[in-house]
């Protein structure tokens, strides 16, 4: 069983590729607090659940924290904070992918990268802003900027 939070658009065909890969055959569109407590109780519609696992906001963490015992969970994450080293070599669209994972999980997450490659970090800053603009979690995601010390 998977859930995930409901868009206007209806479920990511990403999800639903994954969902297919791994035999998930059950999605709802639920997502929050609310999913975990419909994972851990049941309802009408969604079958309880044995283990919880995945990642999401702080309400997700706490709502996990809380039913840790009704339920059996994976950890308690979050907010997400990944750190990315990259060269003149490194895919700049794998390493956007990589923050934007990261970064529409929660308003406190937290994404760095580094690289000693000033004109990298150019590029990526460039390419980065675009992606965001297209992400459909694009409210979500805070961007810092530092510039790179010469």
């Amino acid at each position: 069983i998977v859930v995930t939070p409901p868009q206007k658009d209806g479920i990511d065909p990403a999800i639903l590729a994954a969902c297919c890969i791994t035999g998930v055959d059950r999605v709802f569109q639920v997502g929050g607090a609310q999913s975990i407590a419909a994972l851990a109780f049941g309802t009408e519609t969604i079958p309880k659940v044995d283990k919880i696992v995945g990642p999401g906001n702080q309400f997700v963490s706490l709502s996990k924290q809380l039913l840790y015992g009704v339920v059996g969970i994976d950890q308690i994450a979050g907010p997400s904070e990944i750190a990315l080293i990259a060269d003149e070599n490194s895919n700049v669209d794998y390493i956007i992918q990589d923050i934007l994972a990261q970064a529409e999980h929660d308003e406190q997450a937290r994404t760095f990268l580094v690289s000693t490659d000033s004109s990298f970090l150019t590029k990526v800053q460039q390419k980065l802003q675009q992606a965001i603009d297209q992400a459909p979690r694009k409210q979500i995601i805070c961007l810092l900027y530092t510039s790179p010390s010469p």
